[in-house]
């Protein structure tokens, strides 16, 4: 009998809870789904970055971004250093030492940003950040941790692809090196021609990248 008073006690307690959890729940999917929409509306973006590592140096640069799948980032004139994602891979080009690296964006954290095709309600959670003016996603793959961890930060602006602007990331490989990208002068649905996503190889015997 006390067991089954308690359970009544406790009822009204449960029920009173459940519109709030139904809210919250809405309010994580509705998230999700704008940055979804975001991601798909962001069809070109250019914009100034700044890059922080984990040692606490700080490069800067100019990003292009055109969807699906492709982004450079153009390091300053003393960085002999370019990342290229063409729609298939990511390539990050060392012209001081003629090096050029090579995987699949799938296998980036930047998957999450470069695949409009991708669900992130399925592999992302919002992050809470104290200000209603900010939504942060964090996506992963559970299944697949060794592709590490990104931390997509937007600022809620009207005028801006679904509603939001992206301000920037924060990108955890699986060896826990830390990145942190934050971008300033966005600008959106600029033309941006697919040249601009190739490279030189400067390995030798090297033939351009395409």
């Amino acid at each position: 009998m006390v067991r089954y008073a308690l359970a009544l006690l406790a009822a009204p307690v449960v029920l009173a809870a459940v519109p709030v959890q139904m809210a919250g729940a809405k309010q994580t999917s509705d998230s999700l789904q704008q940055v979804n929409a975001y991601i798909r509306a962001a069809k070109t973006m250019t914009a100034a970055f700044t890059q922080t590592d984990r040692n606490g140096q700080v490069l800067s640069g100019t990003l292009t971004l055109k969807q699906p799948g492709k982004i450079r980032f153009q390091y300053q004139d003393d960085v002999p250093l370019l990342i290229i994602g063409d729609g298939h891979a990511l390539t990050m080009i060392d012209y001081e030492v003629r090096q050029v690296q090579r995987w699949p964006i799938g296998n980036s954290p930047l998957g999450a940003l470069l695949d409009p095709d991708r669900d992130l309600s399925k592999y992302g959670k919002v992050i809470p950040s104290g200000d209603p003016g900010i939504l942060m996603v964090e996506a992963r793959d559970p299944k697949r941790p060794e592709y590490g961890v990104i931390t997509m930060i937007f600022k809620r602006n009207a005028h801006a692809p679904a509603g939001l602007e992206l301000y920037g990331w924060v990108a955890l490989d699986s060896q826990n090196n830390r990145t942190t990208i934050r971008l300033s002068g966005q600008r959106y649905g600029v033309a941006v021609a697919d040249s601009v996503f190739r490279w030189k190889d400067p390995r030798p015997k090297g033939r351009p990248g395409r």
